[in-house]
């Protein structure tokens, strides 16, 4: 099994998605967030026992947790090129999920993984949980499990700056609609948007660098992480329309291992102040409230 990019402040207006100001274009990038440090919000936790979880004990027997996370989304879970340093909401909402555990930073192994790749990474052991934009939904509870949601956000749509032709999802009959492989916003274009023409790519990155190519006309994912990305590129990019879904986003873990499940769950639900001092220092930075959703302790 074994085997924190600068936060913009304007990935931060994010969550202005979530309080129905989702027309409202991110500012410019910079301007407060620098990888504010949260580990003082939660201590790392002592002695831990977490009987009837064979993913803690692997993970407690080797001396580090594995989490799979995002990479490439500003303000949710972005690597920086060249120092390596992992930063976002998602990042760490990880690293206190590791904290309660007992596990301390330098104890955890981020891997990258790809949408598509997520419940067979946790199926095959390859990780202990994913914390990476994560939306619940039955289908993939079938093969996985998830704590949560942790937060909640909507399916929206990037255009190029200049694109006054796609304002909402009723504007895509006939488009190059963009997403990675594997994502449920993917899946909802191919369900209910059958004049559209899909296009994936492993992770989000790809759609956006395809869009600016102009071999694609839209991207489409959370709003959360659509903003981020016009955050970088204020000039060239903007997001349109308003949400066109509800996306839940859960921590993925191991199928029946219900005690970790729990757990995170019991974390999640008596660190609300946790939560929130990690949303402010993220996500949180525009100053836009946002409420920690409850649990769905199934």
């Amino acid at each position: 099994m074994r085997k924190g990019m600068t936060l913009f402040a304007a990935a931060a207006a994010a969550a202005l998605v979530l309080s129905g100001c989702a027309g409202e274009e991110p500012p410019a990038p910079g301007g407060g967030g620098d990888g504010e440090d949260t580990s003082s919000l939660y201590e790392v936790n002592e002695n831990v026992e977490l009987e009837g979880s064979p993913t803690f004990d692997a993970a407690k027997e080797a001396g580090e947790i594995t989490i799979g996370v995002k990479e490439d989304q500003p303000g949710l879970g972005y690597r920086d090129a060249v120092s390596g340093e992992r930063t976002g909401f998602d990042i760490e909402i990880a690293k206190w999920m590791a904290a309660s555990l007992g596990f301390s930073e330098d104890q955890i192994s981020f891997e990258a993984i790809p949408s598509a790749n997520r419940e067979q990474a946790l199926v095959n052991g390859d990780i202990d949980m994913y914390v990476g934009t994560y939306s619940i939904t039955d289908k993939r509870k079938e093969m996985i499990d998830f704590a949560g949601p942790y937060v909640i956000t909507g399916q929206g749509l990037l255009v190029l700056k200049d694109n006054d032709e796609i304002k909402t999802e009723d504007d895509l009959a006939g488009k190059k609609v963009c997403s990675a492989t594997g994502s449920t916003p993917i899946q909802n274009i191919r369900d209910n948007f059958p004049e559209a023409d899909p296009v994936e790519f492993d992770v989000y990155s790809q759609c956006v660098d395809a869009l600016k190519d102009g071999k694609v006309d839209v991207v489409t994912t959370d709003q959360l992480i659509l903003l981020g990305y016009a955050a970088q590129e204020p000039d060239a990019l903007k997001v349109v329309g308003e949400p066109f879904s509800t996306e839940k986003y859960g921590i993925g873990v191991p199928k029946g291992d219900d005690a970790l499940r729990h757990y995170l769950n019991k974390t999640l639900t008596e660190g609300s102040d946790t939560w929130q001092g990690i949303y402010d220092a993220t996500l949180g930075e525009a100053g836009v409230k946002l409420e920690q959703p409850k649990v769905d302790d199934y």
